[in-house]
């Protein structure tokens, strides 16, 4: 009897159509081998998982809601194996500013930053901006991935940018980091590997990620001494591991000054035909469906 796979995409964050592409892509391949059902997240998921009655539940949410920890809850209550990272683990990753304590205080560095709430007056921002991270800066959701709703700031468009985020409780923003753009794969305990990423646009942004019009190129083995390459993965690694994650995780890193910046981890990243884990696994000998097995496999095994 083939295992019954529930693949869970869509669902109502900004990265709805991301998610959706990536369960396409997983349920083309593991329809090869599995029973699969592919689902969206919505009114009637306890009726939908009470009647299919999955084995394992392939979360394929990107964004709010889908990997932040609360669909993880939900799964959690059925008592059935579901896919990369627990609520706990989920739920510190998606938290900007939580994910950039628990860096800085095991010695991993992230850009300087500070969480905007809206409340002070607009002289006194800039100001404080000018005193603690200087111009440039980056401003973003505190709980958003696929770098959306990411902006670079001057001082003259900052306030404009900033009015764009109101509907946010809270923000963070961050000094810029120039230099290179570096993302690195975990894979359980394995150091999958790394690529780095040349962008047209201003930076890798939503579009960069998602648009093939956008022509990011993208380097793979990456120009690093053999040192560096090492550092660099063993700090995504270490990573992984301080905030709990199990599956795959990717880290996404600015290299400037012979220094290496975390700017996040995301613990669900994208399997699209974009997507840069699925690209870092080819590269090291592993087609995309033994990554999805071993996805599955690894949710088996770690309930």
């Amino acid at each position: 009897m083939k295992k019954k796979i529930l693949i869970l995409s869509g669902g109502i964050s900004k990265e709805r159509a991301v998610s959706l592409d990536t369960g396409f892509q997983v349920a083309k391949e593991l329809k090869k081998k599995y029973h699969v059902k592919l689902s969206e997240p919505d009114s009637k998921l306890s009726e939908t998982i009470q009647k299919f009655k999955p084995h394992i539940i392939f979360n394929a949410l990107h964004g709010q809601f889908g990997e932040d920890g609360y669909i993880q809850t939900i799964f959690e209550s059925f008592r059935i194996p579901y896919t990369h990272s627990g609520v706990l683990a989920s739920s510190i990753a998606m938290n900007k500013e939580l994910s950039k304590k628990i860096f800085l205080r095991n010695k991993i560095l992230t850009p300087k930053y500070f969480k905007y709430s809206f409340d002070k007056k607009d002289k006194d921002l800039i100001k404080f901006i000018e005193k603690k991270l200087k111009f440039p800066v980056v401003i973003k959701p505190i709980n958003e991935g696929s770098s959306v709703d990411v902006f670079i700031c001057q001082k003259s468009n900052i306030l404009k940018k900033i009015s764009l985020l109101k509907n946010y409780k809270n923000i963070l923003i961050e000094k810029f980091i120039g230099g290179r753009e570096i993302q690195v794969a975990i894979m359980g305990s394995k150091k999958l590997g790394a690529i780095e990423l040349k962008p047209k646009r201003k930076f890798y942004d939503y579009k960069a990620k998602y648009s093939k019009k956008a022509k990011t190129e993208h380097i793979i083995p990456v120009d690093l001494s053999k040192k560096n390459y090492n550092k660099i993965l063993q700090i995504a690694f270490d990573a992984h591991k301080l905030i709990g994650c199990r599956g795959v995780t990717r880290s996404d890193f600015k290299f400037y000054n012979n220094k290496f910046y975390l700017l996040e981890i995301n613990t669900q990243p994208g399997m699209t035909k974009l997507s840069l884990v699925p690209e870092i696994a080819k590269h090291h000998g592993i087609n995309f469906l033994d990554l999805i097995e071993w996805i599955l496999k690894d949710a088996t095994f770690n309930k």
